[in-house]
C-alpha cells in the first residue's frame, strides 16, 4: 500500500492518506503523489467527487513531515546558513501548490476532518467545497511552539474568522474541537463519526444529475440536520476575544491576556502556549495576519512561501523542530530570547524577499 490510496466508485473519487504511524502526516512524497491524483481526477469524467480522508481513526493529518525539513536544515548550514535548503523549498513550494489547487477545484471535496487535524492538514480541510468535523475532531495551528508560523493559507483563513479569533488562535495556538470550528467557519458540517459510513453509501447510490455540488451538499445536509452540537469553547470566549479587536501592537495583546481576570482553562493553556512559544514566531505572526489582510488567496500563498524559506535560514525553525521531536527535552533556546529583545530590523529580515523560484 502506497502514501496515498485512491478508488473510484460510483464516479466518487476516495482518496485515504495512508500514514496511520505518523498520524497521516504530510511528507514531500505524499503531496506530490497526492497532487498528481488531483490533477488528473479533475478533468476525468469517471470523477465527479472527491472524498478525502485519514487512514485509522487517531487523525486525518498531523501537519507536514518537519523532521525532514529540520535535517535539511542542518545539511544546509553546515554547507551555507544563508542559504535555503532545496528539500525545503520544494515541500512548502509543492504543499501551497496543492493547498491552492484545493481552494480552486472545480469539482466538490469533501474532507472527512475527524480526530487530530493540524497544521498542513488543516491546509488541506479549509479549502476544500464540503468540510465535516465529528464529536472526534481536534485542530490546531501550534506553529509558534516550533518557531514557525501558521502557514498553508493561514493569512487567508485567520483573518476570515469572526471578530479577533484569527489573532488569538494564531498566537496561542489554542485547540479547537468540532462544535469550534463550525462556529469559526473552519467547518461547514457537525456529523457523528458513526455516520461515515452512511455518507459514503449514500454517495455511492447517489444519480449525478444536475449540480455535483448541490447533490453532495444534499447529502450532507439531510443526514448532518438533527444533531444536535455541543458548546462552542471559542464562542463562549467571544467577550474575552473581542478585547484583541483593533490591535495596534504585539506588546497590546500580551498585556490583555496577561492582565484578564477569572482566567480559566481555555485562557491559561493559550496563555501558556504564547509566553512558551518563539518570540519571532509571535512577532512574525501578528505582522503576517496585518499586512495580509488584503492578499488575494495567490498573494497570499507567494508571501507564505517566502516567508516560510525564510524560517529555515532564521534560527527558531530547526530550534523548535529540535525540542519537540529531536532530542525531544521542549526546552528551546529561542534567539532572541524574549519579545522585548526583539528589534523591528530583526522581524523585517523575516520578510525580505527571497530571490526564490515558484
Amino acid at each position: 500500500m502506497g502514501l496515498i490510496v485512491t478508488e473510484i466508485k460510483n464516479k466518487v473519487g476516495i482518496i485515504t492518506l495512508n500514514s496511520e504511524k505518523t498520524l497521516n502526516s504530510l511528507s514531500l512524497e505524499m503531496i506530490e503523489e497526492l497532487k498528481v491524483v488531483l490533477d488528473d481526477w479533475k478533468i476525468s469524467d469517471e470523477v465527479n467527487c472527491i472524498f478525502l480522508q485519514g487512514a485509522g481513526e487517531k487523525a486525518f493529518c498531523a501537519g507536514g513531515d518537519v523532521r525532514k525539513l529540520y535535517d535539511a536544515i542542518i545539511v544546509q548550514r553546515s554547507i551555507d546558513d544563508t542559504e535555503v535548503p532545496q528539500d525545503c523549498f520544494d515541500f512548502f513550494s509543492k504543499e501551497y501548490k496543492l493547498d491552492y489547487s484545493v481552494h480552486t477545484y472545480p469539482k466538490p471535496v469533501i474532507v472527512w476532518g475527524h480526530g487530530i487535524v493540524m497544521g498542513g492538514g488543516i491546509g488541506l480541510m479549509v479549502g476544500a467545497s464540503h468540510r465535516i468535523v465529528t464529536e472526534r475532531s481536534k485542530l490546531a495551528m501550534p506553529e509558534i511552539t516550533i518557531g514557525l508560523y501558521p502557514d498553508v493559507g493561514g493569512t487567508w483563513f485567520l483573518n476570515k474568522m469572526p471578530s479577533a479569533y484569527g489573532f488569538y488562535l494564531g498566537l496561542t495556538g489554542a485547540r479547537l474541537d468540532g462544535a469550534d470550528c463550525k462556529f469559526l467557519g473552519l467547518a461547514d458540517y457537525y456529523i457523528e463519526s458513526s455516520s461515515k459510513e452512511t455518507i459514503l453509501k449514500d454517495l455511492l447510490q447517489t444519480e449525478w444529475n444536475g449540480s455535483y455540488h448541490k447533490t453532495v451538499s444534499d447529502i450532507l445536509e439531510n443526514i448532518s440536520k438533527d444533531i444536535i452540537i455541543p458548546e462552542s469553547q471559542a464562542s463562549a470566549h467571544q467577550s474575552f476575544i473581542q478585547q484583541f479587536e483593533g490591535l495596534k501592537s504585539l506588546e497590546e495583546f500580551r498585556e490583555i491576556i496577561i492582565n484578564q481576570e477569572d482566567k480559566d482553562d481555555w485562557i491559561n493553556n493559550g496563555l501558556e502556549s504564547f509566553e512558551a512559544g518563539s518570540p519571532s514566531s509571535a512577532h512574525i505572526i501578528f505582522r503576517q495576519l496585518k499586512e495580509g489582510k488584503t492578499l488575494s488567496l495567490e498573494e497570499v500563498f507567494q508571501s507564505e512561501l517566502n516567508l516560510s524559506c525564510q524560517c529555515c535560514i532564521h534560527p527558531d525553525f530547526a530550534e523548535g523542530v529540535r525540542a519537540l521531536l529531536v532530542d525531544k527535552d521542549r526546552s528551546p533556546k529561542w534567539h532572541p530570547a524574549t519579545l522585548d529583545e526583539i528589534t523591528e530590523e530583526w522581524i523585517d529580515s523575516y520578510f525580505y524577499e527571497l530571490k526564490i523560484e515558484n
